[in-house]
């Protein structure tokens, strides 16, 4: 069998930069000639083992990262963005795609910046005439969106923040619970924290130093807005710090992103990386017993699954999503080749859709993307009571899952026929970019396609994929 040749430009410029040295002192310290590594560095070359070895021995490279870029998130993001009606020409092939994320990644995100940018001053035209009129009428990404992408490119890992929950974690007292060690180190900041019959989950009253949170939720819940607020309140150089490094667009950008940090650390502090990597490994991934051992909900621990990228203590790569009972993305996450829809509706034929119509069960799947890539997929719902009769619920459903050559590690793919090629349910994207031709699910016809109607001929769907 032929060896994949790896092209890895981009991540060797980005490691010379990290490490502050010119293209001749790099070379040296790897040993190759200045030439040699020039032409890595454009892709001219593949990443040769002996630079390979070089990277691991002199600067302590973790060389899975050079695969583990952004190459194939750029590729699925642009390849969605071009199938937008806006773009009436021919669509660039795959090959020139995959050359623009590997050589110039920066130039590809100003590409979807700009196509947000559109796509945004497309849904605000009621308003344009009076938009026009103004200096500030540049269009510029949603601020929701700018943090998404955010923790979307950093593998939703943020290693500073996870190592300082991690730290408050270790030096609680052995004979206290971690509620306790929170509250009184919230205390300790001169802050009050009361439990009472309200609405509002968690409630800071900065002028009174009050903290308050609802009695109805569940322990858990609890738990987690007591480290929230305690990251906010004790944590706040740190959060500042990662911010300033984000350089976000706007205001109110950067403020969902602190609360989104302050989150990270939450979930970082109630489920330590090196405990809970070790318990995951050894549980082989059981939510159930993840969630009863660190006293996190379903969904926290799954989330917690999709952020173990931490360098030189990797766990499987997990993607994790949320949807409503709508179909809508109100979470997400992969650290695999798996994307989902940035723009509209994922594929039905994804079992999270189906996950309300099993309530308290785990629903498997094999799946296969057009692209021929295999993943186990886990879903279920993970309603949310009110705390009372009156008070509404929220549905939700999760996903999580895994390329298939690592189902072996998982404990709900057992029993699972992994080798048989019919076992795999195709899924896609999005209906606008997936390329099968007899989708009994297809919702719109695919943009890359040519189509052919023939009034006399009616089958699954009302025309023929070219």
């Amino acid at each position: 069998m032929a060896v994949q040749k790896l092209y890895a430009g981009a991540k060797l410029r980005e490691l010379r930069g990290r490490v502050a040295l010119t293209q001749k002192a790099f070379a040296d310290r790897l040993g190759v000639s200045l030439p040699y590594l020039n032409q890595m560095e454009n892709n001219n070359r593949p990443v040769s083992t002996t630079v390979v070895l070089g990277l691991a021995q002199e600067f302590g490279f973790d060389v899975t990262e050079l695969q583990a870029g952004d190459e194939a998130r750029l590729v699925s993001d642009m390849r969605e963005a071009l199938a937008d009606p806006v773009f009436t020409g021919t669509t660039p092939p795959l090959v020139d795609l995959r050359l623009a994320a590997a050589n110039a990644p920066a130039l590809v995100r100003a590409f979807l910046d700009l196509h947000t940018g559109y796509r945004q001053s497309q849904e605000r035209l009621a308003s344009l005439d009076e938009a026009l009129g103004r200096e500030d009428a540049r269009p510029t990404p949603s601020p929701w969106e700018e943090v998404r992408d955010f923790f979307h490119y950093c593998d939703n890992y943020i290693d500073p923040v996870d190592r300082a929950a991690e730290r408050f974690a270790r030096a609680k007292r052995p004979d206290i619970s971690l509620i306790q060690a929170t509250t009184d180190a919230l205390n300790a900041a001169g802050v009050t924290v009361k439990i009472a019959a309200v609405d509002a989950i968690r409630s800071y009253d900065s002028s009174t130093k009050i903290l308050t949170l609802s009695q109805f939720s569940p322990t858990e819940t609890q738990r987690f807005q007591l480290l929230l607020q305690l990251a906010l309140l004790t944590r706040g150089e740190l959060l500042e710090a990662t911010l300033d490094l984000a350089r976000f667009q706007s205001e109110a950008a950067r403020n969902i992103a602190k609360v989104g940090l302050a989150n990270y650390f939450a979930g970082a502090a109630l489920m330590p990386y090196t405990a809970f990597h070790e318990a995951a490994q050894s549980t082989r991934h059981d939510l159930e017993i993840l969630s009863a051992r660190f006293g996190a909900s379903l969904e926290q621990i799954a989330h917690r699954l999709s952020t173990l990228q931490r360098t030189g203590a990797k766990g499987i790569p997990f993607f994790f999503v949320r949807v409503d009972q709508a179909g809508t993305i109100t979470k997400r996450h992969s650290a695999t080749t798996l994307q989902f829809a940035r723009y509209g509706g994922a594929c039905p034929l994804w079992n999270v859709h189906r996950a309300f119509e099993t309530p308290g069960q785990f629903l498997r799947q094999l799946a296969e993307t057009p692209d021929g890539a295999r993943y186990f997929c886990l879903a279920r719902d993970v309603s949310k009571s009110g705390g009372s009769y009156t008070a509404p619920v929220r549905r939700y459903a999760i996903g999580l899952g895994c390329e298939v050559k690592h189902a072996g590690a998982v404990v709900y793919a057992d029993h699972m026929n992994t080798s048989a090629p019919e076992a795999y349910e195709p899924i896609g994207i999005s209906c606008r970019i997936c390329e099968r031709k007899n989708c009994h699910q297809r919702a719109v016809p695919p943009l890359e396609r040519q189509l052919r109607v023939d009034p006399n001929y009616r089958g699954m769907l009302p025309y023929q994929v070219d």
